[in-house]
């Protein structure tokens, strides 16, 4: 989003007179809105949900529909002034308190009413804290899990949004690149799971029983879910119906393709045969990448970044996991983490002026990812130590044992 700052202002320099909102980019923003939220529901619902055992499935869903619920109201009240208003390089200011004050016209240089601005925005802060619960499915409490979110959206999600989206925030003047969340949405999110999986330890049974998805057909129609909805992602940030869009969207499917073949391709070589599960992974990890390059690459630059995204989230998700032995149940870290930093390098390496307007700076995308890395890692451990305090984390043994459906909600599959 912050991408398009010089062509048509994502973040926008919001201080200045309004603009007339145009109708087509209007229609297209709204619609871009919808694909987005569609995503998380119920595209990473079903996604997360398919894969987890059968006795954890309501709850894994359920924390789905609850996180979109919470952060909508925490965005509301100072998710979206802190993220996206000018203030200090670090953090925005506070007019838009409870969406106060917001204009009834487009913002300036935008062309779109600041009032579908927020409401893309607020999926985009949806997605991110939902995508987080992968990593310790199927063991944390759902006390602790709503929380955490409206803690966590707050505390880490939207100061990062803010160092990248807003003009003044430090990582924009520095000339980091992120279209439309490769370093915002997905590195945060994936350090953010890796750290709560550490924190919470592994499932019981973890790495000596089979822990095989109960649904993938759930899955796989998730999957589907977020790589349409992803065009409201990339193409959306554009935040006109132009040819910026057109462009973001091509190379989005360029690289969801290229890196679900890639994946295939791998894990048929290795293991001898392909699966469902790596086919959809491989698409999710290519769509992850191509998200900050969005609106900076070519299709061909778009296949390089599939291809690294395919064979590279495949082994974090395989190898690195067991080699490290820590258990991101839903493999947030291993997608969305690694996926989110191949992206944000490869951006830096492949952006080209004459398509976004802006060349990569490694050195600035380094910051980038290193910055977001450090500042979600330890701000994660600061927000698990409050939920700790307040809800406790970890379900108890009984509870993991009998599954979460029962447990915590009454309720189960059959």
């Amino acid at each position: 989003m912050v991408a398009l700052l010089a062509l048509s202002g994502p973040a926008l320099a919001q201080s200045a007179p309004a603009a007339h909102a145009e109708g087509g980019n209007t229609a297209w923003m709204l619609t871009a809105t919808a694909l987005v939220l569609l995503m998380s529901l119920p595209g990473v619902a079903l996604f997360y949900g398919g894969m987890v055992r059968s006795k954890n499935v309501l709850s894994t869903m359920t924390q789905t529909i609850a996180i979109a619920a919470v952060v909508t109201l925490t965005w509301m009240v100072a998710g979206y002034s802190l993220a996206l208003r000018p203030g200090t390089p670090f953090l925005g200011g506070l007019d838009r308190l409870f969406l106060e004050g917001l204009q009834a016209e487009g913002l300036a240089g935008g062309a779109v009413p600041e009032t579908v601005y927020v409401m893309f925005q607020l999926t985009f802060a949806i997605i991110t804290t939902a995508l987080v619960p992968g990593a310790f499915a199927e063991r944390m409490k759902f006390s602790a899990v709503l929380l955490f979110a409206a803690l966590w959206s707050v505390l880490v999600y939207a100061p990062v949004a803010h160092w990248v989206w807003e003009p003044g925030g430090w990582l924009a003047a520095l000339g980091a690149l992120d279209y439309a969340g490769g370093t915002v949405v997905h590195i945060n999110a994936g350090v953010a799971g890796l750290v709560c999986a550490l924190v919470l330890g592994p499932r019981q049974g973890f790495g000596r029983e089979p822990m095989t998805p109960h649904n993938l057909t759930l899955t796989l129609s998730g999957a589907a879910l977020l790589w349409v909805g992803w065009y409201g992602f990339n193409a959306g940030s554009a935040l006109a119906a132009d040819s910026h869009a057109g462009m973001a969207m091509l190379v989005t499917q360029m690289a969801a393709a290229t890196a679900a073949v890639t994946w295939m391709a791998v894990e048929w070589m290795l293991r001898g045969r392909p699966s469902a599960l790596g086919l959809v992974s491989g698409a999710v990890g290519g769509l992850v990448a191509i998200t900050p390059a969005a609106g900076y690459v070519s299709p061909s630059s778009a296949l390089l970044i599939g291809l690294a995204a395919g064979a590279g989230c495949y082994i974090a998700s395989t190898s690195l996991k067991r080699m490290l032995g820590y258990d991101d149940a839903l493999d947030a870290f291993g997608i969305h983490g690694v996926g989110g930093i191949i992206g944000a390098l490869l951006t830096g390496l492949l952006a080209s002026p004459a398509i976004g307007g802006s060349a990569g700076r490694m050195s600035a995308q380094l910051a980038g990812v290193g910055a977001t890395v450090a500042y979600s890692a330890l701000m994660t451990l600061i927000v698990l130590g409050i939920v700790q305090v307040i809800t406790g984390l970890r379900v108890d043994a009984t509870t993991e044992a009998d599954g979460l459906d029962i447990a915590e909600h009454g309720e189960a599959l059959d």
